[in-house]
């Protein structure tokens, strides 16, 4: 089943952060189905790397590269690896970079992907069909494994409860079924209509966080875009959860000096470990940039929404445990 057009959030804000100029290079960590990569191509005559781990949005990419006469090139891989991918395409330095860290409108919508708690389908989530599928944790991971990924990534208060319900119902039968999981989710998890949640979506997000490894590979795609850019490249990152925002928000608050210097009496300072380290971003501003009440208007998706922007130094690359 396929529902809404998707539509990208916080498009104008992206693009007014990338800035693109005609002759540079830019690169979509996320594809999805576009709409960033062709605004950023319309907008300069310039050259966008499109990168997705989903086999289908690399062959939307596929598609839409047939409008842009060589300015659009595909690469089927992780954000997380974009700078080996883009290395491998011939592009050692890109000028921009976008990461939407939401979920696509077609992996929501269509629900054979098994994303979605509305639509019933297999209970898959995998964003680049590989590897274990979320019925496969939901029916083998013990109560204890399932409790922590459903209150860490899904930051449900209510996990514990989740996980036993879970558990009791799998003796049963396999939980194999997306809308079964949800029934089970909603009888244990109190329902909040005042704020227009369903009861299983923090479920459903920590298990797709889980099965995809959503927060690692964050943690390696914002270390790749850091090798990846060159003097004065931009970096905009959109995040929908507070774990990724969270991370988004350390990462450059680290690499653009923000960060408070340890206690001169910490072990580190005292022994002179500590080496100074040149930041690698600077920030027009700490606070993120989210969207207007008109764009949440029109797309209820983007309510949660927020943009981070970093521009790149000429200082190197962190490594190592200084990266850490």
């Amino acid at each position: 089943m396929t529902g809404s057009l998707h539509v990208p959030v916080l498009l104008a804000e992206v693009v007014a952060a990338l800035a693109p100029k005609a002759g540079e290079r830019y690169l979509d960590g996320t594809f999805g189905v576009g709409g960033y990569t062709r605004a950023i191509l319309e907008s300069a005559d310039c050259t966008v790397l499109a990168v997705d781990r989903d086999p289908d949005a690399i062959a939307r990419a596929r598609t839409l590269a047939q409008e842009f006469n060589g300015r659009l090139i595909p690469l089927h891989g992780r954000f997380g690896e974009m700078d080996i991918l883009a290395i491998a395409a011939g592009h050692e330095h890109v000028d921009g970079i976008a990461l939407d860290l939401g979920v696509s409108s077609p992996q929501i919508d269509e629900a054979e992907r098994g994303f979605s708690f509305r639509f019933d389908g297999p209970l898959d989530m995998r964003m680049d069909r590989s590897g274990p599928t979320a019925a496969d944790v939901v029916n083998e991971a013990s109560e204890k494994e399932l409790a922590d990924i459903i209150f860490h990534f899904g930051e449900e208060r209510y996990a514990r409860r989740v996980a036993k319900a879970i558990v009791t119902a799998r003796t049963t039968t396999a939980i194999r079924r997306t809308g079964e999981l949800a029934d089970i989710v909603r009888r244990v998890v109190p329902s909040a209509p005042d704020r227009g949640i369903d009861p299983a979506t923090r479920t459903f997000q920590g298990l797709r966080i889980h099965v995809n490894r959503e927060l690692d590979e964050l943690d390696h795609g914002l270390d790749a875009a850091e090798r990846l850019l060159s003097p004065g490249g931009r970096l905009a990152v959109v995040s929908f959860h507070s774990l990724e925002d969270r991370r988004v928000k350390t990462f450059l608050r680290r690499r653009s000096g923000r960060t408070a210097n340890p206690s001169r009496h910490t072990p580190d300072a005292i022994v002179g470990k500590r080496e100074e380290r040149q930041p690698t971003f600077t920030l027009t501003s700490t606070r993120p940039i989210g969207p207007t009440d008109a764009e949440i208007a029109r797309n209820p998706r983007a309510r949660s929404a927020r943009l981070r922007v970093g521009h790149r130094t000429d200082a190197p690359a962190w490594t190592g445990q200084e990266a850490a």
